[in-house]
């Protein structure tokens, strides 16, 4: 591997699911603070979050005191969906309800209340009109979308996790960044990749390239703004693929679906609905409307496609710490979303691992910026209780923490030693 030099093309590759955007926050505000030299914006997951929005110069907007991971909006991310919320609190209400008369009799209250079957009547009730109504939104949405498939009561519920409010704050920070911009237009995306384009190659602006997966065409979707040659170079055909089914050009005819491709990146597979994405009439698909997600080992394909578009150094951010030490496990969480969590920060490390050692014979230079020990999970929102330290870490520390890491782990390392030897090499070249 070669040294570091800010002469090379560099991309900065931000991967993880959820509250592990925190942490890119963090290393992102650590390298724009640094100077350093970064010509692409990349993103996985929660990644593509951190690139779309440093590509137009509004990074700071995820770290500052109001910004997105300060904020309290944040605390409610991926949340569970309202049908499970509603069902949950009638559950609690009616055993409350039948326990109550068994609680009344045992202490010798005589005969029954009649107002405690009519309670439970009431209750129950209710959970129908709650689970009729789930029904009737399912139906009336499907049409005009996509008809969902499945039994009535998935249609009602579906997957667990509702990722509306992530999307509502991600349009919501991009459409501050745009003067004029509406978060409730179909236009969003396409003024987005406008002024991107308009803008490259001024200070602040970068190119751009985020990965989702097409769960219908079951392969990987990648969407970028670059400039010429490497828009040139990235469109390109390629043996045995047909490219127009799985590249998306921003700066041409996939510009509407800029913001669409970020959405689906911002939906962890299973555990929230995939992302609907209609494709033009005049594009590979038809017209076709798909499904897309994240998908945690999707972060390899993303190193491949830097590396089609000229690429020759990249600098990788992931919150997932390395490989514990032995006798170092933590107990763990009776939690759906602790347990999704854990699967996609293990899928994430593992994917991660495998794509570093190939991506260090694709790249001239390859860098990491990684915690040494993370308590929080994906869907740790709230923060999240550290046996380690015996206390509670919550995003703003998250984020301080890989601050520090950026420059301990690759500014002052790397960028600062490749400063230091560039000055010797200038002196020994002098008179």
């Amino acid at each position: 591997m070669q040294p570091y030099s800010p002469e090379r093309r560099t991309a900065l590759v931000f991967c993880g699911t959820g509250a592990h955007g925190a942490y890119h926050a963090g290393a992102l505000r650590a390298v724009q603070e640094a100077g350093v030299k970064i010509d692409v914006m990349a993103g996985q997951g929660v990644g593509a979050l951190a690139a779309s929005l440093a590509a137009i110069d509004g990074g700071s907007r995820l770290w500052e005191a109001d910004g997105l991971w300060k904020s309290e909006p944040a605390r409610k991310l991926y949340g569970w969906k309202w049908p499970l919320r509603a069902a949950a609190w009638l559950t609690l209400v009616v055993a409350v309800v039948l326990v109550a008369p068994l609680l009344f009799l045992a202490a010798g209250g005589g005969s029954l209340p009649i107002v405690i079957p009519m309670v439970a009547m009431i209750v129950l009730v209710a959970a129908v009109v709650a689970v009729a109504v789930g029904v009737l939104a399912a139906e009336w949405r499907a049409p005009a979308r996509r008809r969902a498939e499945g039994a009535w009561w998935w249609r009602a519920i579906g997957a667990p996790l509702d990722t509306r409010a992530a999307h509502d704050v991600f349009l919501g920070t991009i459409a501050q960044l745009i003067p004029g911009a509406d978060t409730r237009g179909p236009g969003l995306g396409r003024r987005y990749a406008e002024v991107l384009a308009d803008s490259l190659g001024q200070p602040g602006f970068r190119e751009l390239m985020v990965v989702a997966t097409d769960l219908d065409a079951r392969r990987d979707v990648i969407a970028a703004l670059l400039r010429e040659p490497y828009r040139r170079d990235f469109l390109a055909p390629r043996l045995d693929r047909e490219r127009r089914s799985e590249v998306l050009d921003l700066g041409g005819n996939g510009r509407d679906h800029a913001l669409d491709m970020v959405a689906a990146a911002l939906t962890p597979p299973l555990a929230c609905d995939p992302q609907l994405i209609t494709f033009a009439p005049d594009g590979f698909w038809r017209g076709e409307t798909h499904r897309l997600c994240d998908r945690p080992g999707a972060v390899s394909r993303l190193l491949e496609e830097l590396a089609s578009a000229g690429v020759t150094q990249v600098v990788i951010v992931t919150a997932v710490s390395p490989v514990p030490a032995p006798h170092r496990l933590r107990a763990t969480r009776i939690d759906v979303r602790q347990r999704l969590g854990d699967f996609l920060a293990a899928a994430e490390a593992a994917a991660l691992r495998d794509a570093i050692e190939m991506a260090r014979l694709r790249f001239d230079s390859v860098y990491l910026i990684c915690p040494s020990h993370n308590p929080v999970g994906a869907f740790d929102f709230s923060g999240a209780y550290d046996e380690a330290s015996d206390r509670r870490q919550d995003l703003p520390e998250l984020m301080d923490r890989a601050y520090e890491d950026a420059y301990r782990q690759f500014i002052e390392p790397v960028v600062g030693a490749s400063g230091e030897h560039l000055a010797r090499a200038a002196s020994d070249d002098g008179p």
